[in-house]
């Protein structure tokens, strides 16, 4: 049985994730698994769709169907905030890729690209045809 402490600590989360209970679709689906007879014949496992978001997620951990909702809502927020987080990370990884590229290079680093420019002309410049050779 889950205490009253780690509902609140769910709820909490939920809210966290701006997942409200009105737009959360829950059913029931049969189990499976270890347990035998009785989980496959009982629908304990949880199925939750947070339409908002387009997620759904399957619990069925426990053999206790209360058990197994909270758990499936835990999971779902969890979702929803690992979504959440990703897509700022993109966000935080594409801003510090421009300012790299917009940062000033030193005099080492010029004089490096520089370098490593006259050499390849040098290179490409040897490639010309050999005199006296006609196509």
């Amino acid at each position: 049985m889950i205490s009253p402490g780690t509902i609140e600590k769910i709820k909490a989360r939920m809210a966290l994730a701006s997942v409200f209970e009105e737009d959360v679709e829950e059913s029931f689906v049969l189990g499976s698994g270890p347990g035998g007879q009785k989980v496959n014949k009982t629908s304990s496992t949880v199925r939750l769709h947070h339409a908002p978001s387009g997620l759904t997620v399957k619990c069925g951990a426990s053999r206790s169907r209360e058990q197994n909702r909270w758990l499936a809502r835990r999971e779902l927020a969890e979702k929803i905030l690992e979504k959440a987080n990703a897509a700022e990370s993109v966000r935080r990884q594409e801003a510090e890729r421009i300012r790299r590229q917009k940062r000033r290079r030193s005099r080492r680093q010029k004089a490096k690209v520089l370098d490593d420019k006259r050499r390849h002309g040098e290179k490409k410049a040897a490639r010309g045809r050999v005199p006296g050779d006609t196509f």
